[in-house]
């Protein structure tokens, strides 16, 4: 992997950590029947998480390959579903998403960004 790559990469991860952790704000303390009926919080869960997928995506193949740990193919299906509506939008699984997986996604993130600084 060449320098420029390797900055991309860590750019795309700071973004990546950006929007997980503003998707997590916008559920916390919200519970699920309320989030339910809030569609505005709704769409804004739904394109943050959209971003994530789209900046999972655009990670290079060798730090996917490097950080197996990720669910990179998870990250972009879901924001193939969110980008192209297949189907109808699982407002739960969004939910659960935010409030359940992304912790992990941010401590994974983190783990990456602070081996760099060593």
């Amino acid at each position: 992997m060449n320098r420029d790559d390797a900055d991309s990469d860590v750019a795309l991860l700071e973004d990546m950590l950006r929007f997980a952790r503003e998707a997590m704000m916008l559920v916390d303390g919200v519970g699920f029947a309320d989030y339910s009926r809030d569609a505005m919080r709704q769409r804004a869960l739904e394109r943050v998480l959209e971003l994530v997928g789209e900046v999972a995506r655009r990670v290079s193949p060798d730090w996917q390959r490097r950080h197996e740990g990720v669910p990179w193919r998870k990250l972009v299906g879901q924001r193939n579903v969110l980008a192209h509506m297949y189907g109808r939008v699982d407002q739960f699984q969004l939910y659960r998403t935010a409030t359940e997986d992304l912790q992990g996604l941010v401590e994974a993130v983190d783990r990456m960004l602070e081996d760099l600084d060593e």
